[in-house]
């Protein structure tokens, strides 16, 4: 007798498949940036609030000071609301989520999910840069709609460079987690490299569907889809002077949700 569970599963990542996700995720992205009238703020943030279970009394405004859907979804938090971990070599954790994956990527591979696996190589798109961290600790956080948005340095030191790798915007949800091999080295992916106290660092943002843009707080002139700046193969920067940044401090955000994947050299 069929697994029917799994067979809706696979129908409908075969629909997403030739789904036209890029277009989608770009209007989706050009939807929340328009502004929503002062009268509508409260019930349409609040709506979707309850929907996906986010917490407001965690808002350091009133919803309907949120000008923009996006303004509202990269909400900040108020002070003190996260602590940061104090100590040398303490790595926290760089935003709100659920762990999906921990472990040492042996012979360069990741897991993705129970029988499904990628390169550290594929997922950083740089096989010179992907050497550093063979061997290395991973861990890979997923982020909700109900999730804070902002990503945070996990580590004390400096932000060395970056990497944009245009891609696909399949969803990062369990299901094409399970079902979609090389998810996180397929989909858009903004790296940022940093140099700290505990070595080499890679935190990756991969984009899903959705995801209008990825932004860096360090640095104004990343973000992705920028208009004209995007080629097939993205673009990359290496600072001459290496950027300071503490632990705990904003390094990007998701205007809309995905997942990020941290790296470290063994």
């Amino acid at each position: 007798m069929p697994n029917w569970s799994k067979v809706r599963e696979r129908v409908a990542v075969d629909l997403l498949r030739w789904t036209p996700k890029g277009t989608l995720s770009r209007g989706i992205g050009w939807a929340a940036r328009r502004r929503v009238p002062r009268p509508l703020r409260r019930a349409l943030y609040g709506g979707f609030a309850r929907y996906v279970g986010a917490d407001l009394s965690l808002l350091e405004r009133p919803l309907d000071a949120f000008e923009r859907f996006d303004d509202f979804f990269t909400r900040p938090l108020r002070d003190g609301t996260r602590p940061i971990a104090e100590g040398a070599g303490v790595v926290v954790s760089p935003c709100d989520g659920v762990v999906s994956e921990t472990g040492i990527s042996e012979g360069g591979r990741l897991i993705q999910c129970k029988g499904r696996d990628y390169t550290v190589a594929g997922l950083l798109a740089d096989a010179a840069e992907a050497r550093a961290f063979e061997g290395g600790a991973y861990a890979t956080i997923y982020l909700s709609p109900r999730d804070y948005h902002r990503i945070h340095n996990p580590v004390d030191g400096k932000v060395t460079g970056y990497r944009h790798i245009p891609g696909a915007f399949f969803p990062v949800n369990p299901m094409s987690v399970r079902n979609v091999a090389g998810l996180f080295s397929i989909n858009e992916r903004l790296v940022t490299y940093l140099d700290s106290d505990v070595g080499r660092v890679a935190a990756v943002a991969v984009a899903a569907t959705g995801v209008g843009w990825i932004t860096a707080a360090y640095d104004r002139d990343v973000r992705t889809h920028r208009s004209g700046a995007v080629g097939r193969h993205g673009w990359a920067q290496r600072y001459a002077a290496p950027r300071p940044l503490s632990r705990g401090a904003e390094l990007g955000m998701f205007h809309l949700g995905s997942t990020v994947i941290l790296l470290f050299e063994p």
